[in-house]
């Protein structure tokens, strides 16, 4: 038997003063463990929720014409340029889809509004555009005849008066100037205020009446990934197979990922990682503070049992290890609890919605919480092993007990 783990787990606490000093401690740890483990989902949910949005309207690569040209009126590329067979083949890619964009400004009887359409094909993933659908419902693009329905954001809609059913003019600045006449099928909310402003959905057939191109020319290749995470060694795989392509007009093909294009966003949310870090740092130390506040009230309190057990031939080492194992023991009673709050807490947003916020300027209208096993198993082990280690400090006190003094005082 370890007569140490023994000796620790049958100390009393005596006195009031230190019973409120331990329950102050298992508070302590357990408001800290459920604050990080908040912390760490509510930062993951925002990643997650405005990754995917951004994702959504992009893909996480894009593959377009090596022009430099940063409008929406784009130089083309064919079909069989875009390599796509190729690219579906690198590891870790799940769809491509081809795209087409062109600029030009809404009429209507109350408002004109400057928009970009983005012409889709018959390989569209609409999984994004469904979930954000408001109103209406999504078109069927077909390689036999061409729809003048669109898909468009709520906001837009709202600044032109317009609703579901609508027809609307739009107008082209090109020579000789084209209009359009297109019918609203659906309103999207994707709450990227900068996006769903402009972008509208149609049929790519439009685009390329527009720009007289051929059947087979477009804009670029929307690419997704399975994993975030591995975005950029996907994109340097498909740029390896772009550095071999020369496109029909001696161009090369250029790979974007979809943090280039949200340089912006993305940076904001790396931000967020430093503010989790400074929250979990500061929540150990308060809370390893508290701990060895509880502890050297535990040691002065049982300053004569240390005599005593040194006086019996125990070294300092095990007499160290006691009382250790004694703060563990509240450590773990305090993580255990911690955990409980801080999951309950998040699964209760998770569930309810009950915090919101303003699209406008989080992107998102309730607090995205996102629970990862490992995430919270990381944050147990880390407080844990964080807390014993400023606990080793106060342990020290141990050595400097003289087993004639306090037997002495007895």
């Amino acid at each position: 038997m370890n007569s140490n783990l023994y000796i620790a787990r049958h100390i009393t606490s005596g006195t009031r003063l230190s019973r409120l000093m331990v329950r102050i401690a298992t508070a302590s740890v357990a408001v800290g463990v459920a604050v990080m483990i908040v912390a760490v989902a509510v930062v993951t949910g925002f990643k997650n929720e405005i990754s995917n949005k951004a994702v959504g309207f992009n893909g996480h690569l894009t593959l377009t014409n090596y022009d430099f040209n940063q409008s929406f009126e784009t130089t083309p590329i064919r079909m069989e340029d875009a390599f796509i067979p190729s690219v579906l083949a690198v590891e870790g890619v799940t769809h491509a889809q081809i795209y087409a964009t062109k600029g030009g400004i809404i009429k209507t009887a109350g408002a004109i509004q400057g928009a970009v359409l983005k012409g889709i094909s018959t390989d569209f993933d609409w999984t994004f555009f469904r979930s954000s659908l408001v109103a209406g419902s999504i078109f069927t693009v077909s390689d036999t005849a061409v729809t003048n329905a669109v898909v468009l954001s709520k906001r837009l809609a709202a600044l032109l008066e317009m609703n579901v059913g609508d027809a609307f003019e739009m107008y082209f600045i090109q020579d000789p100037p084209r209009v359009r006449k297109f019918t609203v099928a659906g309103l999207y909310d994707a709450q990227l205020e900068e996006l769903d402003k402009v972008v509208i959905l149609c049929d790519i057939a439009h685009i390329r009446r527009l720009n007289g191109w051929n059947a087979d020319q477009i804009t670029g290749v929307e690419i997704f990934i399975k994993y975030l995470n591995r975005m950029d060694a996907v994109a340097g795989q498909v740029n390896d197979l772009a550095a071999y392509h020369i496109t029909g007009d001696g161009n090369r093909l250029r790979v974007r990922t979809v943090r280039d294009y949200f340089s912006n966003l993305f940076d904001w949310l790396s931000l967020l990682d430093l503010n989790v870090v400074i929250i979990l740092t500061l929540m150990i130390i308060v809370a390893g503070f508290n701990m060895i506040s509880g502890l050297l009230i535990l040691l002065f309190e049982k300053i004569s049992m240390i005599g005593l057990l040194k006086a019996l031939g125990m070294q300092n080492a095990d007499v160290q290890k006691v009382f250790l194992y004694r703060a563990a023991f509240i450590l773990v009673k305090g993580l255990l609890w911690g955990n409980v709050t801080g999951i309950g807490l998040c699964l209760l947003q998770h569930y309810s919605g009950i915090i919101t916020l303003d699209p406008s300027n989080y992107f998102v209208s309730v607090v995205p919480v996102e629970l990862n096993v490992l995430y919270i198993l990381a944050i147990t082990v880390f407080a844990f092993a964080g807390i014993m280690l400023m606990l080793a400090l106060p342990a020290l006190f141990i050595t400097r007990v003289s087993p004639e003094k306090t037997m002495r005082v007895e």
